[in-house]
């Protein structure tokens, strides 16, 4: 997942290095193992700590276009995400469409976890 995305966080773009010089990225799940999910690279992006916490929950997700990013925007402070992704509001995408992500695994991610969080109402930890 790394390296199909070189190491950079899809939503961010940014391509953080530890004290270690290792990556600062997480190979983040769109639909995860438990829920028949896989480890095919189209089925994952790479994020950052605080992204990949916004992204397994719902707080943000990825569009039917496969790029613009959303946001549960009554979750989410409107300058917390500008903060955190880039200037066009669209995932950094690999090199090479054979590392894209799948339209259908997104399209999972947003019905079922995306709009589940929008459906809860307020934030749970407020």
């Amino acid at each position: 997942m790394r390296e199909a995305y070189d190491d950079r966080c899809a939503v961010s773009g940014l391509k953080l290095r530890n004290g270690g010089r290792r990556p600062e990225v997480h190979a983040g799940h769109i639909r995860p193992i438990q829920r028949n999910g896989s480890d095919f690279v189209g089925n994952g992006l790479a994020l950052s700590g605080t992204l990949h916490w916004m992204f397994d929950p719902g707080l943000i997700s990825v569009a039917d276009d496969n790029e613009t990013i959303l946001v549960s925007r009554d979750k989410v402070l409107g300058d917390v995400v500008d903060r955190l992704s880039g200037p066009d509001g669209k995932i950094w995408k690999p090199e090479g469409k054979r590392n894209w992500l799948h339209p259908a695994n997104l399209a999972w991610h947003r019905e079922n976890i995306f709009a589940q969080m929008a459906a809860a109402g307020s934030a749970p930890w407020k």
